[in-house]
């Protein structure tokens, strides 16, 4: 690893956010989820939830999509709601799904820079699922004055976590370090910088 790239990787690492993250649920197709996991990247998320209840398992990710943002994150799988959510709450003190609903809050009420905070994106067909909606914290919509009144998930995603980019930049959240030793350390293992730099 030349001198560049690692002083790249640090700049990159001393910028991811903890305390955000996506959830996806039963997404089907793996270009989307490599698409979001591009905008994580480009966020500053590290952690990523993929739940699957009702599709297998993916494999693998969308190259063409992620730009092998993949190996860039730390992807949580779970097959369990319940068991994805219970991980969740050790970390984040809110959970928002994304859902249609008379009861949901615009995006932009969602306060990013006071909270740590986990969004829920669902299936690209039947969106959330009921019981992940049951056991968050709140639903949020989007905002939008079309007809269809929906985004593709991968857009959908990118639209609110730039919000709470736009949040967390104004309240300075990106200007230090946030990840914790022990994070950081995960973290740099799983980018090999431990084994090219004295720690």
């Amino acid at each position: 690893m030349t001198p560049e790239r690692s002083q790249k990787l640090w700049n990159v690492l001393n910028k991811r956010q903890p305390n955000l993250t996506v959830v996806m649920e039963n997404v089907q197709d793996p270009h989307n989820i490599s698409a979001v996991m591009r905008s994580c990247d480009a966020v500053g998320i590290q952690d990523i939830y993929i739940i699957t209840t009702k599709v297998p398992r993916h494999r693998k990710f969308g190259a063409k999509s992620s730009s092998s943002a993949a190996k860039w994150l730390t992807i949580h799988a779970f097959d369990s709601v319940e068991l994805c959510y219970e991980a969740l709450r050790k970390q984040y003190n809110k959970i928002y799904t994304t859902h249609l609903a008379s009861n949901a809050e615009s995006l932009y009420s969602i306060d990013f820079a006071d909270n740590s905070v986990a969004l829920v994106f669902g299936n690209e067909h039947e969106g959330v699922s009921e019981l992940a909606r049951e056991l968050a914290d709140g639903n949020f919509i989007i905002p939008q004055v079309g007809i269809i009144q929906s985004l593709n998930i991968s857009v959908a995603c990118a639209v609110s976590i730039y919000e709470a980019f736009r949040q967390k930049q104004v309240a300075g959240h990106y200007n230090q370090p946030a990840l914790n030793a022990a994070h950081m350390q995960t973290v740099m293992e799983q980018w090999g910088l431990i084994e090219n730099e004295e720690v």
